[in-house]
């Protein structure tokens, strides 16, 4: 069978393995109907998206592809105990992508490889499933959006509760117009992280390649930690990494598109550790007639994510102190949800007891059975890389706002440029160190 061949036969046999996510839960599934997969980042995010794919019977996972080696041995452990074929390790994602096999690729990297990497996938011919925030700066976002299009692939951001269903039923009751008309919505994302000081120089460690690690972004000297997650070479920031969640929600269940202007407040309050992007962020964003309003702190020990035992649970958070969810606020009712389960509830004037209660449940599953659907089918998946664009777009403009000194910007959402501030639009995008190319 060539691989044109068993392309056409995988999307034709759905019906034959589309339905099967569980190990056990079908009577096997034959390798030419099995989706082949390369995952490119083997470190947190990595390791649960593979354990989703290693419960399924109808993935093939071929290659493991991380540029520190060292990571290798524990995820082969998983692999081992899942009874799963082992994989080829690669350091090079390139190695993945010249392999005719490979169908998509999982990209749970760094904020500054998002781009690049499902860039180069796409023109492969790779479908990607690639982690939030879709990008480091708004240009990247356009481009990988213009790759999967042109080279006709499914790309799916890891905005995983949008495939929630309890996420759908609140996107129903507001557009029913129970919470009467929505002129403003609150997005929080407040909770307590460490100082994270970038230490000094050392000798890069046997196995991490750190030039292949920097990628397209300043080759800077060696220097252990997370302490990059706070650097605009390689992150959207500790708020941001976070809370493009809540954002892309609010979007989702009220059908925003992209505001015509930002003004963001805030600066770095209390982690003064050498940190580039701020520990503080209130940012509104306007459209037309609705304000979306967001609030984030990193030195709040008392704001809480929901416990895990709630997220899958027929109960509710304490709205109060939930970290990160979002306020929908109507003429006639609000509504506070929850992310990543937690439900969703609805006060009117009287606010002693929920008019309406639903509750939610977490969709990682769901969210990886939906790409896997999507790469059989050729439909857009619930997160299209689009849909991602759009929402990560609100970390950018805040970003940015921050950067030329907490300016109000005007933001033409067409061309996706500002109106009213040239040094902003020269943040829109970023010079990629040789050879990396966006393009």
């Amino acid at each position: 069978m060539t691989e044109v061949d068993r392309r056409g036969f995988l999307k034709g046999s759905l019906g034959v393995a589309a339905g099967i996510s569980a190990a056990g839960s079908g009577g096997g599934v034959s390798a030419a109907d099995k989706v082949v997969i390369g995952m490119m980042g083997c470190g947190g995010r990595g390791r649960v998206l593979l354990r989703y794919l290693l419960e399924r019977e109808d993935i093939h996972i071929k290659y493991l592809c991380d540029v520190d080696s060292r990571r290798f041995g524990s995820v082969l452990e998983e692999i081992d105990n899942a009874d799963a074929p082992r994989p080829e390790l690669v350091k090079d994602f390139r190695r993945m992508l010249d392999d005719p096999e490979v169908d998509a690729i999982f990209n749970a990297t760094p904020d500054h490889w998002h781009a690049a990497g499902t860039i180069w996938a796409c023109r492969a011919g790779k479908d990607v499933y690639v982690e939030k925030p879709l990008a480091l700066d708004i240009r990247e976002g356009r481009a990988m959006i213009s790759a999967a299009r042109k080279y006709n692939r499914v790309v799916q951001v890891g905005t995983q509760t949008r495939s929630a269903a309890y996420v759908r039923r609140a996107r129903e009751y507001i557009e029913s117009g129970k919470l009467g008309d929505v002129y403003l919505i609150r997005v929080l994302n407040m909770m307590k992280h460490p100082r994270r000081p970038k230490g000094p120089e050392e000798p890069v460690p046997e196995g991490l390649d750190w030039d292949f690690w920097c990628g397209p972004a300043p080759l800077g000297p060696y220097s252990p930690g997370r302490w990059w997650f706070e650097r605009w070479d390689y992150s959207c920031g500790g708020i941001f990494g976070d809370a493009i969640h809540q954002l892309d929600l609010a979007r989702m269940i009220t059908g925003l598109d992209r505001p015509s202007s930002v003004q963001q407040m805030g600066a770095v309050r209390h982690l003064g550790d050498g940190r580039e992007i701020p520990d503080t962020q209130v940012a509104t964003y306007h459209y037309g007639d609705i304000d979306l309003v967001f609030e984030a702190g990193l030195w709040m020990p008392y704001m809480k994510k929901i416990p895990t035992a709630i997220r899958d649970s027929d109960r509710f958070p304490e709205w109060r102190f939930c970290s990160t969810h979002v306020e929908f606020f109507g003429t006639e009712a609000m509504m506070f949800f929850g992310r990543q389960g937690g439900g969703w509830q609805v006060f009117t004037e009287d606010n002693v007891e929920p008019l309406v209660s639903t509750y939610g449940r977490q969709a990682d599953r769901e969210h990886v059975e939906n790409f896997i659907h999507c790469i059989r089918t050729r439909e857009k998946p619930v997160a299209d890389v689009e849909e991602g664009h759009r929402s990560t777009l609100l970390a950018h403009l805040a970003n940015i706002s921050y950067r030329v000194g907490n300016k109000m910007l005007e933001f033409d959402a067409e061309q996706e440029r500002f109106t009213n501030c040239d040094e902003a639009n020269r943040l829109l995008g970023r010079e990629y160190r040789k050879p990396w190319v966006l393009s």
